[in-house]
């Protein structure tokens, strides 16, 4: 499935206005929420300089999605797939005993 492929419905801004935080169940302010998911997953807030042609790359991916999470979501499949390096001479491997 390509990164561009999504059969989910489109948000909209009001989709979110309605949303309403939860923390264990209970209701929680967004702050609380905020707090929460980072604890949970162990998110971090840093700043990172990337070239524009990557930026430009994931923000027309992204759509109205957040750029940002599409730049993450790449990063944990590259890190849980093990070494890029290591696929990529495997794919040839492969490529190259079929013909």
């Amino acid at each position: 499935m390509s990164a561009t492929t999504d059969d989910a419905p489109k948000l909209r801004q009001a989709d979110f206005d309605r949303a309403r935080f939860r923390v264990g169940g209970q209701p929680a302010s967004r702050a609380d929420w905020q707090t929460a998911v980072r604890a949970r997953i162990g998110k971090q807030r840093i700043n990172i300089m990337l070239d524009m042609p990557v930026v430009d790359h994931f923000k027309a991916l992204a759509g109205e999605r957040g750029y940002q999470t599409l730049i993450n979501d790449t990063l944990r499949r590259v890190i849980e797939s093990g070494h890029l390096e290591a696929d990529i001479r495997r794919v040839i491997r492969e490529e190259l005993r079929q013909n």
